[in-house]
């Protein structure tokens, strides 16, 4: 029985929770529940993809993050309850990116 041809690999396909746009994994930040610097439940960026437990991913755009927020995407995705604050990855979107290392 042969099977169907199958595409180049590129790689894991993820749905973006603010948008809903699906793209290749590595295009995508993941983030994660954990907790914001005064101990807070959060959401936290995980940009190195290494953190454990249910992850989401989100576009790393201001847009796709407020589009999150307004559809309350964040503690749906990441099966939490309510209440979790979204300011860690405000922030990391809104930080400059770092210099890559000569």
């Amino acid at each position: 029985m042969a099977r169907p041809p199958t595409s180049p690999a590129s790689g894991p396909v993820r749905t973006c929770v603010g948008c809903r746009e699906r793209a290749a994994k590595g295009e995508l930040l993941r983030v994660v529940a954990g907790s914001d610097t005064h101990g807070r439940p959060a959401v936290v960026p995980d940009p190195g993809a290494t953190a454990p437990g249910r992850g989401a991913h989100l576009h790393p755009s201001v847009a796709c993050y407020e589009l999150a927020v307004r559809r309350r995407a964040f503690a749906r995705a990441l099966r939490v309850g309510t209440g979790l604050a979204t300011e860690p990855v405000s922030d990391y979107l809104s930080s400059p990116p770092p210099s890559p290392d000569v």
